[in-house]
């Protein structure tokens, strides 16, 4: 059977984020047979405002995707959770709103169908947040998502490698991502105290 991969796109800030995680398609499919995409309203807008994005649908369109779908597409495959056995799902970034709704069994777009179907059927969930502070109605949310099973991955990037780019920033929550897909990557420095480790 198939190994699919779904990439959600939320409202969040950081859409630089998604756009190095989908330069690593070449990686990603040593994994995964099919790559999807589900973007939201709000991704777009923070996408002409962070990276001046004018038309993210035609941006995310040039990437060797299998699909590109908006957040309103209820016919896609994707909104079934018998397409999905087999599925694994990153949302970078996950907004505070997602990860709110997905907590408590929201599911009034295609994004939230998907993740809400991935913990159904045990699949991994990554959610990249990039929000700071985090309120206690925040961290209710994440520790019931992770006692559901998804994994909780903040954009909270490592200085042990002495980065000297936002590249380098970028580079470590994406290699972190890749990690926990089980995925070899050298992305990042790793940690290492002895030059033989």
């Amino acid at each position: 059977m198939n190994r699919k991969l779904i990439i959600g796109v939320s409202g969040a800030s950081g859409i630089r984020y998604t756009l190095r995680l989908l330069q690593q398609i070449p990686l990603l499919r040593k994994k995964y047979d099919k790559i999807h995409l589900i973007y939201t309203e709000a991704a777009k807008l923070v996408a002409k405002y962070e990276e001046d994005i004018d038309d993210l649908e035609s941006l995310l369109a040039r990437y060797e995707l299998d699909s590109v779908n908006s957040e309103k597409d209820w016919i896609s495959p994707l909104a079934s959770s018998s397409r999905l056995i087999n599925s694994d799902m990153i949302i970078i970034p996950a907004s505070m709103n997602t990860i709110a709704k997905i907590s408590v069994g929201i599911q009034d777009n295609l994004l939230l169908r998907a993740a809400t179907s991935i913990i159904r059927l045990r699949g991994k969930l990554v959610l990249v947040i990039r929000e700071t502070p985090l309120s206690s109605i925040d961290l209710e949310n994440l520790y019931r998502l992770s006692k559901n099973g998804a994994i909780i991955l903040p954009a909270t990037p490592g200085f042990y490698g002495n980065p000297s780019s936002i590249n380098e920033l970028v580079d470590f929550i994406i290699g972190k991502v890749l990690d926990v897909l089980g995925i070899e990557n050298e992305l990042y420095k790793r940690w290492r105290v002895y030059e033989n480790d």
